[in-house]
């Protein structure tokens, strides 16, 4: 066992003290590029003889760096042809919560993929002194430098640095990555396992007289205005910040007038530290972070986190991002209002907090750090709790607030993620109580809250929520992994926690760390979550989980191209498809969910009465006098009146009424007029142009009474002839009932329909909340339809039936009446539910019916479709106030949301009418009280069947859905059910359209 450094339970050996990411004046020599690379099955590697100098790696692979050895292509273990490793047990791994090894710390298997790495580099002459950085490296690393071992060392997503005695002219570097390590049990973070080189590494210059560290101190007294700064150095140094007149030696202290940094005015003092042999630059901003009577407070002003949890993740390269990725992540989070950054569950690369800085985002750093998998054994061995582990969780702590402590959008740190309770984070607590006692700490899994400054937790209720926001919430105030409440008001404390911390943890701030989660088609209720947040000063925000997808870039076997997820690998354990949760595609591509949150985010809140505009700005520091506002009216689908809103500026805070602009009030009351009222930006900023919208309103006309409409020589004439009914324009069957042909349009249907094909959401985590378990078990996929009676009674027809599923006694009766009403028919549906609906074989569980409606089957020629309603993106009845209401266009096929696994999609809410079309067909036009609609090439049980979108196959009809209602989205698949609100009622419904083909 001696040597074996990649089972050790320290952090490494031969390492220079972790210090202060810096751009400075100093030499750089970046070492990315094209390595020679040789992967072995075990932690061996390929044996000593790679270090040396002469060492012929002519044969070897070839290697980019930084980048993830399991997403390149190259010669894996077995032999053979070139190829990625995707899809098999060598590639890239995905577990949510279990370790892909044997539970056996700090212990690993012996099968240990190891990459031997080798880079032959030049240094000029003048380099001298140097130091070798890597940004990171997963899982493990041993370094040696012209044969001579530098020293290893664990924590991937860590810098390390060794001195390097390098040599003018030619140099070999060598590095062994091992994909195991003991560093593995400490980083179980609900992500893809991908070892490798991934972030730069570098070679950097350290002449004589270098700043080997900094820390800069910048508070702020909202009060005076005033600003303290205090530069620390490890060397003698000056400080020069000219647009302050600042100039003075490191370690003093300097208090002056400035502006306060913030996430919405991300003001940057820019100067630099001069010493002898190197200069840093410095981007300074003043700030404070503290709490006060239990509310977070930034700059004397309660601060709300409008947040986001990021994984680093492309579907190309894994989680090594160049910067201008990181710049489009930054820029999408601003459009859509999202100002604050929870780095689940790991520092970043540095130059995202340096963007972070400069753009203005609120960052919750989090540690290296969970050990989630040990909830399998009970945490009986959980490295927080036991000695043998500190100093490798004191080191990753460590490292980050070194590299990181100069940073103003950091207002936060985190200890971890997940990792039960112990006393090493206790230790963790005292030390940046001593290091860095300017930011707060958060820690959200220990019952006991004693190390954290916040009272946190994952995915509550809303009932929960406004109960904490109350301060009365349960005792103990705990939440198990779905979502469920632990502690009654007359229940024991959780082991371990005393009364006097119970008490503190009352009096504590709320930090929602996880909510909202983006799993497929979702999250649905983020509107009613921050109508919450926004009601209790205890209640500092939320981050939803998460940004983005961790999907891959792959092809199947007939070269079409999908999205690689966990369940696409033959490896158990797996985490399901839980790697596919964000608000973006994984090619960045925005999900309608996105839209949904930017206007649950909005800090200028515009409300549009009959009468009048009131505008509140909510914002923590800037006024409006960055913004212009704007008004325009759209009728029948034109733009007929505009002009600018005449708005004083709004202080933080404050709001203001203005009177509707007679203009606008006139071109109301237009057919489909909507008043929309927008506030812009007047000028570019760094995020977005002049013009981009930040908050909007709108007032919708009332609908027009709406009369029969005559046509001349059409006359409603209702009539048998043979196996057919005619009700004017439309031809029925006479034995079923159903829908033959309106006018010249071959039409088919309608059937009741009562499911949908499950989303994520639907599906629960495990058996909590898998309501599309409980829909396959009692035959909600596979309905029945009987016919009971066909009736012509004058000039209405009458149909009469029952649908249900088989095996299953419940089901619904229900009742379809047609009339003609001027150039058209109206149907009426009336729906009663009927049996236990209930999942008697087996545990006797509510079935709740996921839509209640009609489904319709048109020609495949079908291809367009108009509607005045919500969008032009997909809604539901918890996920609509983010899509605007207006006339839309679309193909068909672009009203699919093309969700990596299928799932129902596409739905559209609140629609006043409806025009389907496509070459050679006649227009058909549904109107009627609103309805939901979707409109799509197969059917709602091919989408349920297929596992990926190119499953998908148009077939030979368009089948459209006109629903009374279709249930919420929710975020189930992580969190509590979906509120009841939000359900389709089974109680007696009636419902309207009326069809008319043109």
């Amino acid at each position: 066992m001696t040597g074996r450094y990649w089972e050790s339970t320290l952090p490494g050996a031969g390492r220079r003290s972790p210090r202060a990411d810096a751009v400075s004046d100093a030499a750089v020599q970046s070492l990315n590029g094209t390595w020679r690379f040789r992967l072995s099955p075990t932690a061996a590697g390929s044996g000593d003889g790679f270090l040396a100098s002469d060492f012929d790696d002519s044969g070897w692979d070839e290697m980019r760096v930084p980048s993830h050895w399991v997403l390149e292509e190259f010669t894996p273990l077995a032999g053979g042809a070139a190829r990625r490793m995707l899809g098999t047990e060598e590639g890239p791994l995905y577990t949510n919560t279990a370790y892909p090894i044997p539970l056996d710390p700090p212990y690993v298997s012996t099968e240990n993929p190891t990459g031997d790495y080798r880079l032959v580099f030049d240094v000029p002459a003048d380099f001298g002194a140097a130091v070798l950085r890597f940004q990171g490296v997963d899982s493990c690393a041993k370094v040696w430098l012209n044969g001579k071992e530098l020293g290893w060392s664990m924590g991937s997503r860590l810098p390390f640095e060794f001195d390097a005695p390098v040599r003018a002219g030619r140099n070999v570097l060598a590095v062994r990555v091992h994909r195991w390590s003991a560093g593995t049990y400490l980083e179980d973070q609900d992500m893809w396992w991908l070892p490798g080189i991934f972030r730069d590494v570098e070679l950097l210059a350290r002449p004589s007289g270098a700043i080997d560290d900094h820390f800069v101190h910048a508070d702020y007294d909202h009060v005076a205005g005033m600003g303290t700064l205090r530069v620390d150095a490890s060397i003698d140094a000056v400080v020069e910040i000219p647009e302050l007149g600042i100039s003075m030696p490191a370690g003093q202290t300097a208090t002056i007038a400035v502006e306060p940094w913030s996430a919405d005015i991300p003001r940057l003092y820019r100067g630099t530290l001069r010493a002898a042999g190197e200069t840093v630059e410095l981007a300074i901003g003043f700030r404070r972070v503290e709490i006060i009577d239990g509310v977070l407070r930034a700059n004397g002003s309660a601060l709300t986190f409008r947040g986001v949890n990021r994984h680093e993740h492309h579907p190309d390269t894994g989680r090594t991002l160049d910067r201008e990725t990181m710049i489009q992540d930054i820029v999408m989070m601003k459009r859509a209002n999202i100002d604050s950054v929870r780095t689940s569950h790991y520092p970043p690369h540095p130059e995202f907090l340096r963007l972070c800085d400069e753009y203005g985002l609120w960052v919750v750093l989090e540690v290296d750090l969970e050990t989630h998998g040990f909830i399998y054994e009970g945490w009986e061995h959980n490295p927080p709790a036991l000695p043998e582990w500190r100093e490798s969780i004191m080191d990753r702590l460590r490292r980050t607030v070194e590299r990181d402590k100069n940073h103003p959008s950091i207002v936060v740190w985190s200890l971890a993620n997940e990792s039960m309770s112990g006393d090493g984070f206790t230790e963790m607590r005292r030390w940046l109580d001593d290091r860095d006692p300017s930011r707060v700490v958060l820690y959200e899994r220990d019952p006991s809250y004693r190390d954290s400054d916040f009272y946190s937790l994952m995915y509550p209720s809303l009932e929960l929520l406004e109960s904490i926001g109350r301060h009365e919430e349960p005792r103990g105030g705990r939440l198990s992994m779905h979502g469920m409440v632990f502690g009654g008001a007359d229940e024991p404390l959780p082991p371990g926690v005393t009364e006097a911390e119970e008490t503190r943890r009352r009096g504590l701030p709320f930090l929602l760390v996880e909510y909202a989660h983006a799993m497929g088609n979702g999250p649905g209720g983020l509107q009613d979550y921050w109508r919450v947040f926004r009601s209790y000063d205890r209640l500092c925000g939320g981050f939803v989980w998460e940004w983005i997808d961790h999907g891959i870039n792959d092809v199947d076997a007939e070269g079409r191209p999908f999205i690689l997820q966990s369940e696409d690998i033959d490896y158990e354990p797996r985490g399901g498809r839980f790697s596919l949760d964000g608000l973006l595609f994984s090619d960045r591509t925005p999900k309608p969910s996105l839209a949904e949150l930017a206007k649950a985010h909005e800090v200028i809140d515009i409300e549009v009465s009959p009468e009048r505009v009131r505008i509140a700005n909510a914002r923590h520091t800037a006024d409006t006098s960055d913004l212009r506002f704007r008004w325009s009216v759209e009728a029948d689908g034109e733009q007929v009146a505009s002009g600018v809103l005449e708005v004083s500026t709004i202080a933080r805070g404050e709001r203001v009424e203005i009177a509707i602009p007679d203009a606008a009030a006139s071109a109301l009351r237009g057919t489909d007029a909507v008043l929309t009222v927008e506030a812009t930006l007047e000028a570019e900023t760094l995020w977005a142009p002049e013009g981009h919208v930040i908050a909007w309103a709108q007032r919708v006309a009332e609908p027009e009474e709406r009369g029969s409409r005559e046509v001349p020589g059409a006359g409603a004439v209702s009539e048998v002839a043979g196996d057919v009914i005619r009700v004017g324009a439309a031809a029925f069957d006479a034995d079923t009932g159903r829908l033959l042909r309106l006018g010249e349009l071959p039409v088919d249907g309608p059937w009741i329909d009562l499911h949908r094909a499950p989303t994520e959401n639907d599906r629960g985590q495990g058996d909590n909340n898998n309501i599309a378990a409980i829909w396959r078990a009692t035959g909600l996929h596979r309905l029945r339809h009987r016919i009971d009676d066909v009736d012509l009674d004058g000039e209405r027809l009458v149909v009469r039936g029952r649908t249900a599923p088989r095996t299953h006694p419940h089901g619904v009766t229900w009742t379809m009446t047609w009339q003609p009403d001027g150039d058209g028919l109206r149907l009426d549906t009336a729906v009663d539910f009927m049996g236990p609906w209930a999942d008697t074989p087996f545990k006797h569980r509510d079935i709740w019916v996921p839509r209640l409606g009609l489904r319709f089957g048109l020609p495949a020629a079908a291809d367009r479709v108009t509607w005045f309603g919500r969008g032009p993106g997909e809604t539901y009845v918890d996920s609509v106030e983010g899509a605007r209401v207006g006339r839309f266009e679309s193909t068909i096929d672009a009203l699919q949301t093309p969700y990596p696994i299928p799932e129902e999609n596409g739905n559209h809410t609140q629609t006043r009418w409806l025009e389907v079309t496509g070459e050679g067909m006649p227009t058909l036009h549904v109107d009627g009280e609103p309805f939901d609609f979707t409109a799509r090439r197969w059917t709602s049980e091919q989408l349920e069947e297929a596992r990926r979108p190119t499953d998908l196959v148009a077939g030979d009809r368009v089948w459209l859905n006109l629903d009374h209602r279709q249930q919420g989205i929710g975020s189930a698949s992580v969190g509590p059910a979906l509120p009841e609100q939000y359900r389709v009622p089974r109680e007696h419904t009636a419902w309207s359209v009326r069809l008319s083909v043109r």
